[in-house]
């Protein structure tokens, strides 16, 4: 008979830890207790206690500072940070851009229905719509400052839906799509003449014209309408953005600012 391992003792403290930061009782910015005190606390050699730190650290769940103003400081998981771990997934298995613009291309026309169906859409969805679209035309004469504005919409859209779960996971997407998509603009924000450039002053228009439709169609509870403009606005900066930019495949690397730093 084969004898079953008890889990190492660093893989405790680290469990112990880590519910403790996923039910809130050590909230983001939080420091962890010292090591000295984490060694009192769960009795067990410093080099356990250090261990478990650097499982925590590599989840992404602390950010281990060195030096005279050493100490770990909690980072709870967001969607941000869910982002890069799910991008450094996709590189390895050679994604595409493509392949994560099509999954959103079938996923954010979902949350847009789901915020036309929400009971409390004009308290709870339309105001931050809106507002995202006042911050487009605002930033209008200033390509490298719309884009995150533009991106900002389906950000809202996504993260308004109503459903725990998709926020989680389609916003980890709209992460991914929105850092390498803001990189595609930067290139080209200089290239106004161009008029199939994603940046250029029609595009920026048309954008703005399709947020407002949908604003409209949600604000009137008109699910397959908001479903069907949210289809057709992404396929048209979709396929705009993958022409313009010169880089196919995900890099975690674009998604860097992801990453919990201390």
């Amino acid at each position: 008979m084969r004898q079953l391992r008890q889990p190492r003792l660093a893989e405790m403290v680290a469990a112990k830890l880590r519910e403790d930061i996923l039910t809130g009782r050590l909230k983001e910015g939080d420091s962890i207790p010292r090591q000295e005190d984490l060694y009192a606390e769960f009795k067990v050699s410093l080099p356990a206690v250090r261990e478990a730190m650097r499982i925590l650290e590599t989840e992404g769940l602390i950010s281990v500072r060195r030096g005279n103003v050493g100490g770990a400081v909690v980072h709870q998981p967001t969607a941000d940070r869910i982002a890069y771990m799910v991008s450094m997934v996709l590189q390895t298995r050679n994604t595409s851009l493509s392949d994560v613009s099509g999954a959103l291309l079938q996923l954010e026309p979902v949350c847009a229905a789901m915020c036309a169906a929400r009971d409390d859409r004009e308290t709870a969805v339309l105001p931050a719509l809106r507002a995202a679209v006042e911050a487009q035309k605002a930033a209008f004469d200033d390509p490298g400052q719309y884009s995150p504005l533009a991106r900002r919409f389906h950000e809202e859209l996504v993260s308004l839906c109503g459903n725990d779960t998709m926020i989680v996971l389609i916003g980890s997407l709209e992460s991914i799509w929105s850092s390498h998509e803001s990189a595609v603009w930067g290139a080209v924000a200089g290239r106004e003449a161009d008029a199939g450039s994603p940046m250029s002053a029609a595009t920026r228009r048309a954008a703005i014209r399709d947020h407002e439709k949908l604003i409209t169609a949600i604000e009137a509870g008109n699910t397959s309408r908001a479903m069907t403009l949210a289809s057709t606005h992404l396929a048209a900066t979709r396929a705009s953005t993958l022409a313009s930019g010169t880089a196919q495949l995900i890099k975690a690397s674009a998604v860097g600012g992801s990453q919990p730093v201390a």
